[in-house]
């Protein structure tokens, strides 16, 4: 079985959103909301993964991660209800 990368969002408690790249998404989210995570979700917990996105490749999945986070608030919110 190929390895799989992903992009994922999560929903933060005061409602911003976090973008990141990892292998397993829900392995990911679990550990932001254990507090090891990124610095920026420590103090926003719980968080939520609400949007992923997965890629054969690495340097694919860290390019549409950066794409991402380009977008604007509302770009975001339409990628999480599922309009491309």
């Amino acid at each position: 079985m190929e390895k799989k990368y992903y992009i994922y969002m999560l929903r933060c408690a005061d409602g911003s959103l976090y973008t990141g790249w990892t292998t397993d998404p829900e392995k990911r989210a679990a550990a932001h909301n254990a507090g090891k995570g990124a610095k920026y979700t420590r103090s926003r917990r719980p968080v939520e993964l609400v949007y992923s996105e997965a890629f054969d490749d690495k340097i694919a999945a860290q390019r549409r991660e950066y794409a991402i986070k380009q977008l604007s608030r509302r770009e975001k919110e339409k990628l999480i209800e599922g309009d491309r």
